[in-house]
């Protein structure tokens, strides 16, 4: 009998004791981790990428963003005008954090705005409205200062003492290169004279901007400075076919024709497509108008960045004079940094001291 009762006390033991490993199993087990959605942007180009310019440079800020940052991107190509606000709204369809929209149109920027006021946009350039919602940042980088160096490039490196510009349509973010490039020519060459065609806002046809080159070249241009997106690569073009020099713009064009393109004024986008992101990541989404010119190296020189092709491809004659050229640039430089040279900013109210653009238009 006692031994029945100490067999059935252990079985009853045992039974106890998996009963409660069974059930501290059930309780202690944690939970499997889910790894955090990663924070994510869409990008919205004007046109297809490939312009070597503009576009490419706001290209390279998000892919930077991705690389660098804990993000996801997705880089949506317009096909144009027609285009841009259903490129908007695919974008839109993927739920980001931010949408950028790189030079969009205006009405369409800010119509979406409206219509998704709990989304954020950013642009990484140039938007001409009076004033911006609060969903949208916008970066406004002044390019007037950059310009008025390579001006002072083309200027002193003149021969015919006739120099271009060709200018993607006559509005105050274009003349803002346009009326700096000029101050800058005639600051190293009083008695230059100044050839400027506006292209009507024809940003993809190199065709139009070469055969505008070669009337300019024909008028006894020397140097041309493009300011035209995709149809700038024309200008470029005319420079290498005529044996003549173009000045690039945005991103680093030197290469693109050897020894034809003096050097190139960059407009950093990819800094300012680089900063929306990382700005809105961070918790420092700031709506309204942002600034950034050369102080902060959002404009400035290829040169800047190591750029030696026209000093090794270029004609012997005009290299020799290249560190005259240089100490002249440097020197500006300084005193615009300084606040001792007041450059031409056709981006500012007429009543600013700022937009003494008068003697250069």
């Amino acid at each position: 009998m006692k031994n029945r009762l100490w067999h059935l006390i252990s079985i009853l033991a045992i039974a106890a004791l998996v009963l409660a490993a069974c059930g501290g199993a059930a309780t202690t087990e944690a939970p499997q981790p889910t790894e955090a959605p990663k924070y994510k942007f869409a990008l919205v180009l004007p046109n297809p990428r490939g312009d070597r310019s503009f576009i490419d440079a706001s290209v390279r800020g998000a892919e930077k963003a991705m690389k660098e940052l804990p993000v996801e991107g997705t880089i949506i190509e317009a096909q144009g005008i027609p285009d841009q606000e259903a490129a908007m709204r695919s974008a839109l369809a993927q739920h980001p954090d931010i949408v950028l929209g790189l030079a969009i149109e205006p009405d369409t920027i800010l119509g979406l705005a409206a219509e998704f006021p709990d989304q954020k946009f950013g642009v990484p350039s140039d938007i001409f409205v009076d004033k911006l919602p609060d969903n949208v940042a916008a970066f406004q980088i002044n390019v007037h200062e950059g310009s008025f160096l390579v001006g002072l490039i083309a200027g002193s490196l003149t021969k015919t003492k006739t120099v271009g510009a060709v200018v993607g349509g006559d509005a105050p973010g274009l003349n803002q290169f346009y009326y700096a490039y000029k101050q800058g020519v005639l600051e190293a060459c009083k008695d230059c004279k100044v050839l400027v065609s506006y292209l009507g806002f024809d940003f993809g046809n190199p065709t139009l901007g070469k055969e505008t080159a070669l009337g300019q070249y024909e008028q006894g241009a020397d140097i041309i400075f493009q300011v035209a997106g995709r149809s700038g690569e024309g200008v470029l073009s005319a420079a290498q076919e005529k044996g003549l020099y173009a000045i690039g713009v945005d991103s680093n064009q030197d290469d693109i024709a050897p020894g034809h393109i003096i050097v190139s004024m960059m407009k950093r986008v990819d800094t300012s497509t680089f900063l929306l992101v990382k700005n809105a990541l961070e918790g420092k989404f700031k709506p309204g108008f942002n600034t950034i010119g050369i102080k902060d190296g959002a404009t400035g020189l290829s040169w800047d960045e190591g750029s030696t092709t026209f000093a090794d491809k270029g004609p012997a004659d005009m290299t020799a004079t290249l560190p005259d050229t240089k100490k002249l640039v440097e020197d500006y430089r300084n005193k615009i940094l300084n606040d001792q040279y007041v450059v031409c900013d056709a981006l500012k109210d007429a009543a600013s001291p700022m937009a003494e653009c008068t003697a250069v238009k």
